[in-house]
Order: structure tokens, then sequence, then C-alpha cells
């Protein structure tokens, strides 16, 4: 990053090829790990090792084909970090998790897209790429600079004051560096007015964009909270985020999990969801009645009246009021449906692999043989059901069966044999309940 040191990497094998840097750290010594990977989106590979004299601190190498390779002295805690991060399409990191993926710059992923299973990539406004050529001074003197040791390299120092002179003498030792490419190629930064100064706010600033206090923000800050962004700049010893990347952040903030409840609790005093708020209210209603309205259970109040019998006559009355209240939780008719598309789902992805595996010469699948089965989620959810409403479960699983027939010509012997088989994996019910209950469901016997 500009305005930071650089450091002699002589002594990692770094022209030897990623396997050569994975060895420095492999298996080595204690304290020490090196791994490396080829990248299959971009190109390339990517690679780390602990650094041989410094066990404190690790090497990070990106190669890409066209925008040839970064080198990065880190850490050693933080290496395997961002060799995750490195895996995708980001070149390179700037401006507290601003990145490149070689023609754009992106802001710092924070706002999840569920359908593409990432953090959406919001583009920089108006950034403009920075390279060596740019970055160099006429007036810089690299004499007056010096190349830095892993063992004299102090993470926690100042960055140089004259660090174009350190640039000067970078841009040296690359003229000796047969494969280098042109300082014109070099990225070295970008430049986007949301990093101008105006654009950047404090911790008071942002704390109030997000709807909480400053205390809270700097104790999420002090505890490594993840969620927080990395600060775009240090300013006089105070972290500053530009607004846009703010603005992300409360963004993200509403599309998390506390988030959506939140919004969801509809101001409730407790901070339920609408439907657990319902719930709370009904059953409230239903104890005030049970505990006062009723002569015979008030009358256990008395202080001469109580003890451990009456405590657990009125606990048990309470515990059945909310046992024949599971329809109002979790009502029947909705979920019966619900479980009945989801098992056929599950049955019609069965039948594809199935045409799939015969597709390819491997028919092993004999006529009348049905290869069917239940993901663990569904047939959890059909186990809780029938024990929670044996009656409603066993119209469903009938509806299930003749959908099974009517669309796929499937037995009712072979349906009924994967989901007792289902629930004897991943299920509660015991053995003989389960087979107790399928027999129920048994096609009747034809009379001959």
């Amino acid at each position: 990053m500009p305005g930071l040191p650089f450091v002699d990497d002589s002594h990692i094998p770094l022209d030897e090829g990623p396997e050569a840097i994975e060895a420095v750290g492999r298996h080595q010594g204690e304290g020490m790990w090196g791994r490396f990977d080829d990248n299959r989106i971009t190109g390339g590979w990517h690679a780390f090792t602990t650094d041989p004299l410094n066990h404190d601190l690790g090497w990070s190498v990106r190669y890409h084909p066209d925008h040839g390779r970064t080198i990065l002295l880190m850490r050693d805690n933080d290496v395997s970090t961002l060799h995750s991060q490195w895996g995708g399409a980001q070149l390179l990191f700037r401006a507290g998790g601003y990145w490149w993926d070689g023609t754009t710059w992106y802001r710092p992923g924070q706002v999840w897209d569920p359908v593409g299973q990432d953090y959406e990539r919001r583009k920089a406004r108006a950034a403009v790429t920075v390279n060596a050529v740019d970055m160099l001074d006429r007036r810089a003197d690299p004499k007056r600079a010096h190349l830095g040791t892993v063992l004299d390299f102090d993470a926690s120092a100042p960055p140089p004051e004259n660090w174009s002179d350190h640039m000067a003498l970078w841009a040296a030792h690359r003229q000796d560096m047969e494969e280098a490419l042109p300082l014109e190629r070099c990225v070295v930064d970008l430049a986007s007015p949301e990093l101008s100064g105006p654009q950047l706010l404090g911790v008071p600033e942002m704390a109030e964009l997000g709807g909480i206090t400053a205390s809270t923000l700097r104790a999420y800050i002090s505890r490594g909270n993840s969620e927080v962004p990395q600060p775009q700049a240090t300013v006089s010893g105070r972290d500053q985020w530009a607004r846009a990347v703010a603005d992300d952040w409360v963004e993200a903030r509403a599309r998390s999990r506390d988030g959506v409840r939140a919004t969801m609790s509809a101001g409730d005093p407790d901070h339920l969801s609408q439907g657990a708020a319902e719930v709370r209210d009904h059953f409230a209603d239903d104890f005030q009645n049970l505990l006062w309205d009723r002569p015979d259970v008030r009358k256990r109040w008395i202080l001469r009246a109580r003890n451990e019998s009456s405590v657990r006559e009125v606990s048990d009355l309470l515990a059945w009021n909310v046992a024949v209240s599971l329809d109002r939780i979790l009502p029947a008719h909705l979920l019966g449906p619900a479980v009945e598309a989801a098992v056929l789902h599950d049955f019609s992805d069965a039948i594809t692999l199935n045409k799939a595996v015969k597709a390819h010469g491997k028919d092993r699948l004999e006529k009348g043989w049905w290869h069917l089965y239940l993901t663990t989620p569904i047939a959890k959810t059909l186990d809780w059901f029938i024990r929670h409403h044996p009656e409603t479960a066993h119209h469903y699983i009938g509806e299930i069966t003749h959908e099974a027939h009517t669309r796929w010509e499937i037995p009712a012997e072979a349906t009924l044999r994967t989901l007792n088989q289902a629930l004897a994996l991943d299920g509660k019910l015991t053995d003989e309940e389960r087979e107790t209950f399928f027999a129920l469901l048994a096609p009747p016997a034809q009379n001959d």
C-alpha cells in the first residue's frame, strides 16, 4: 500500500512457483505453515508461507497471468484469511477493503446477495487506477531510502515520511528483474471522489448513520466485530470511513438477522416477531383466565395452600393449554401442503438423478425399482409433523402417495418405504411407533 515500507523478500523462492513458496513453511517447524491454490476464476495462483526468519510474519503472494504478481508481508495470523479472499476475482485491496479485479474498482463487500450467494459488487464511483509511474517523484532520491528486513520490521511503526524515496528505490530494483512488468502496468492505488476528505466520516457520524451511539460503535470496533467495515483512512489517529461505505454498512445492518427481526417486530416492546407476539398475547389471555377466573385454581395462590403439589397441578394445566393450542402456533392445514410439496420436490430430484444415471450407461435400475430419497431437513420436518399432528400428517402422506403414483407411476409401497426409511435415519419416532403409523397407511389388502 502507498506509504508502507518495502521489505527484502529475496530469502523467499518467489520465482520458483507456488509449490516452492508453500514448502518454505509447510511442516517446517512449530508455528510455521504454507499453502498454495490455483485460481479457477481468473487463472494463476495464490500462496502463502510463514516467514522462516520471523514466525510472527508471513508472506502472501498472488499471481495473475495478465496482471503479474502481488507480494505482501503480513502478520502470520492474517495470511490464511487473505488467502481465502484471493481465491476469487480480487487482485488487489486498498483503502480499507476497496478491491480491484483487473479492470474495475469495487467498494468493500458488505451487502449479501442471496441469489448469487456472494456479496454484491458495488463499483467505486469515478474510480481511477493509479500506477507506479503516477507515483514516482522526480525529486525522489533512492539513496535516501533503504530496503528493510523481516528481522528489523516493526508493523506498529509509522510509515516512512520519505516514502517517495523508497518508491524510487523499489523502481530501481525492478530494472534488474527480467520479467518485471513495466511501471505503467504496476497498480499502486486508486483515486475516487468517495475517498476525498469531505466524504469521510468519523465514529460519531458513522454511529449516527447506523442508528447506534458512538460508544456502541467503539465497543463493536474494540471487540473486532466483523460487521463493522475497515476504515478507509486514519486522520490524526482517528478512523475515518467513506460515506458510501457507511451507507452500505447501514443497508447491510438492515438486511441482517437482527435488522430483519427489528423491522418485523412492528414495535413490539419485547422485540418479538408479529407471530410470536400474537402467540404471547393469546396465551397471556388464556393463562389469565385459567389462573384468576377459575376459583378452583385461584385458591391455590393462598399462601397456606401453596405447596409443590399445587404448583405442579397449575404447571400441568398451563402446559396442557399450550399443548392443545399447537395449531395456533403452527397451523396444520398450512404445514401439510408445504410438507407434501417438499417431499414431492425431493422425489422429482431423485427421479431426475435416476434418469441421468441411465443416460450415462449405468443402467442398474431394474424395472419396478425406485431409488427415492428425502433430504435431511425435509425428513426432520415430516417427523415433526407426524409427532405433533398425526391425523393431519396421515392425510397428507396419503396425498403424497397418490400424487407420486399419478405423476410418475410410483407404487404406494415404494413411497411409503422411502418415507419410513428417511424417518428411521433422521426422525425421533421409535421403530415401533414408525411401523405402527405406516401400517395405517399401507394400501388395503385386495379381496380375491
